[in-house]
């Protein structure tokens, strides 16, 4: 019975940060797009910081889904 537990428990890897991670990745993009959309005056910095944002997140997510999930 233990072992049953214990390998139910072991199986998932996902935690509710993760999901956390995922969603302000999207409210990060979504932020680009809207930034990029800007007609009259771009704010580039601000694209600029998104950008990286982006890039830094959509690395931590590649990291948490394929090496932790997927292991």
């Amino acid at each position: 019975m233990f072992l049953a537990e214990e390998a139910a428990e072991s199986a998932s890897n996902i935690n509710t940060f993760d999901w956390f991670m995922l969603a302000f990745t999207l409210l990060i993009l979504i932020g680009l797009i809207r930034l990029l959309r800007v007609k009259p005056n771009k704010n580039y910095f601000a694209i600029g910081w998104t950008c990286l944002s982006l890039v830094l997140f959509l690395a931590i997510d590649y990291i948490m889904i394929f090496k932790i999930w997927m292991a």
